[in-house]
């Protein structure tokens, strides 16, 4: 069943809103092979097994906002009831609600999919702090290169000729305390 549900199309489907990655009832329900219709009274039968932190229903602007995304809308494809979002944990109690063998099969092929978008996320950090630190290495590095190039010029460009005055002059010495002699 993993073979046949791509990762990355799981991964697809997750979403960011209210600083989480979730997943949406009507992508959930397409996985699983059900209604969007019977995953939420599954839900709501059980209600108790999902939390806010695992599971939350979406305000009408989040809604809007997911619908305005996408730029074609086919009818019937959106409800006119708000959409339950999952978190990784809720997705995970859905199994125990959602009892067959297609359920634990997506649920484990979606645990891979969160894992996966974790270490991606987890890499990126990475890259991000290892570009900041070279930055700040460079930036260093730009006075010092700066002070080179002026002193390439100063060596490149031609020497001052000072012109010798012709003829004689009578250097004045002072004594020993400042008075000319």
């Amino acid at each position: 069943m993993t073979s046949i549900i791509p990762v990355e199309s799981i991964v697809s489907m997750i979403v960011f809103l209210r600083d989480e990655k979730v997943l949406l009832d009507r992508d959930l329900a397409g996985l699983y092979g059900v209604e969007t219709k019977v995953l939420k009274q599954a839900v709501r039968r059980n209600i108790k097994r999902f939390p806010d932190d695992f599971m939350f229903e979406l305000t009408k602007d989040e809604k809007q906002s997911l619908r305005s995304q996408n730029v074609t809308l086919k009818r019937g494809q959106h409800s006119k009831y708000l959409p339950f979002a999952f978190t990784e944990q809720g997705v995970a109690m859905l199994s125990s609600v959602l009892n067959s063998d297609r359920a634990i099969d997506v649920n484990i092929a979606i645990m891979r999919a969160f894992v996966q978008l974790r270490k991606l996320m987890t890499s990126h950090n990475e890259l991000a702090n290892r570009l900041a630190e070279l930055e700040r290495h460079l930036k260093g590095h730009d006075d010092q290169i700066q002070a080179i190039f002026e002193a390439i010029q100063q060596l490149i460009a031609p020497p001052e000729t000072k012109k010798k005055k012709i003829g004689f002059t009578v250097k004045e010495e002072l004594s020993k305390y400042g008075k000319k002699k």
